[in-house]
């Protein structure tokens, strides 16, 4: 949980285009079948996108890791027409592979 956490906790605070005002919003859910629901939510409508980053960036991996590492993500607007919200699904296999 920690590399989730270490790789998307800073990543709306980057790359978000919306004003400083705004607040991040981070929700966890935890389902009967142990599937952990992460999901970010904030103003910025532009919908992420994982990059190709160099071996010498420190950055830019976020969505990569969840690409690879959960069984479901996705993105989509936000109730209220203000902003989106990033989504993925974690389950006990696939988070120990």
């Amino acid at each position: 949980m920690s590399c989730w956490s270490a790789s998307w906790s800073p990543t709306p605070f980057q790359h978000c285009r919306a004003p400083r005002d705004r607040l991040i919003f981070v929700r966890f859910q935890l389902s009967p079948d142990d599937t952990l629901r992460i999901e970010v939510h904030d103003a910025d409508g532009e919908k992420p996108s994982p990059r190709c980053p160099s071996t010498t960036t420190e950055t830019g991996r976020g969505l990569l890791l969840v690409r690879e590492l959960a069984t479901q993500w996705g993105c989509c607007p936000r109730e209220g027409g203000i902003g989106k919200f990033v989504w993925c699904h974690i389950s006990p296999e696939r988070a120990v592979a």
